[in-house]
């Protein structure tokens, strides 16, 4: 069943999760757009844009290290401002009513944690976040932010558009870039994230396995489920036949599996 008018959408979506609360949420990149985050793909589940960075090159490039940090310079500030949105609020107010129990998250902002939402795993991390690739060490993405303006001056008086997950559009000599290291070690810093490439961490998998079976049904919210990472728990839900609900604009990789699509705006059906 696809339904295109959000009111019907509404209606059948309380239904919905009236019937089979409490409900795990999976959610992805379009609940956050209207926080001012940009997305990576289209409405085809298309990329919009050059993928992002991939793990290995990350780690065994010092150039693909600089334009990072270069380009991050004016592409994290909006991520590390943005505010929840309607859309996370209303989630929350389903968490305190029994609705939904858990929320797993493909996203790296923190928008659900700031809207007062319990329960919530961060799937792929949290991008204010650093973690040192040598001595594991944690620490506030904010400090390497600053300690990076300030041995790049030049960079600094520049401008760009910010993309996705922290990154912008940019182009410079980023040869000329100072990438700041572990205060610690001296090891390589890269954000708590998971880049392409890289495996979501076990215990997080796990986590996220046993929040879905602990609940009744599946409702995937702003996201094509295009990664494996996330489409898993779909197919995970249809294997021990718990209902699935999508919405979101556009094709996901779980049409095939969902009982119910949601093609609507997210803000227009979560009021």
């Amino acid at each position: 069943m696809t339904i295109t008018d959000p009111i019907q959408a509404r209606d059948v979506l309380m239904e919905f999760l009236h019937k089979h609360a409490p409900v795990t949420i999976i959610t992805g990149a379009g609940m956050s757009t209207d926080s001012g985050i940009p997305d990576y793909r289209d409405s085809d589940g298309e990329w919009k844009r050059t993928p992002p960075v991939q793990h290995q090159d990350y780690m065994r490039s010092e150039a693909v290290r600089k334009r990072y940090w270069a380009r991050s310079l004016f592409g994290w500030p909006v991520l590390y401002h943005a505010k929840p949105n309607s859309a996370h609020y209303a989630i929350t107010q389903l968490q305190q009513q029994g609705l939904v129990r858990h929320i797993i998250t493909q996203n790296v902002d923190g928008l659900h944690q700031k809207a007062g939402a319990k329960s919530v795993i961060n799937l792929h991390g949290y991008a204010n976040d650093m973690v040192c690739m040598n001595c594991r060490q944690i620490s506030p993405r904010l400090d390497m932010h600053e300690r990076s303006l300030k041995m790049n001056p030049d960079f600094a008086a520049l401008e760009a558009v910010a993309a996705p997950d922290g990154d912008a559009d940019l182009e410079a000599d980023f040869e000329k870039f100072n990438v700041a290291s572990c205060m610690s070690c001296g090891g390589i810093l890269k954000p708590d994230v998971v880049y392409f490439g890289d495996n979501v961490p076990r215990l997080r998998v796990e986590e996220a396995q046993k929040a879905l079976k602990e609940s009744n049904a599946l409702l995937a919210i702003g996201t094509s489920l295009m990664v494996f990472s996330g489409y898993r728990f779909a197919r995970q839900a249809h294997q021990n036949n718990q209902p699935i609900a999508l919405l979101t604009l556009g094709k996901t990789r779980a049409d095939d599996l969902a009982d119910m699509k949601l093609n609507c705006s997210i803000r227009d059906v979560l009021l």
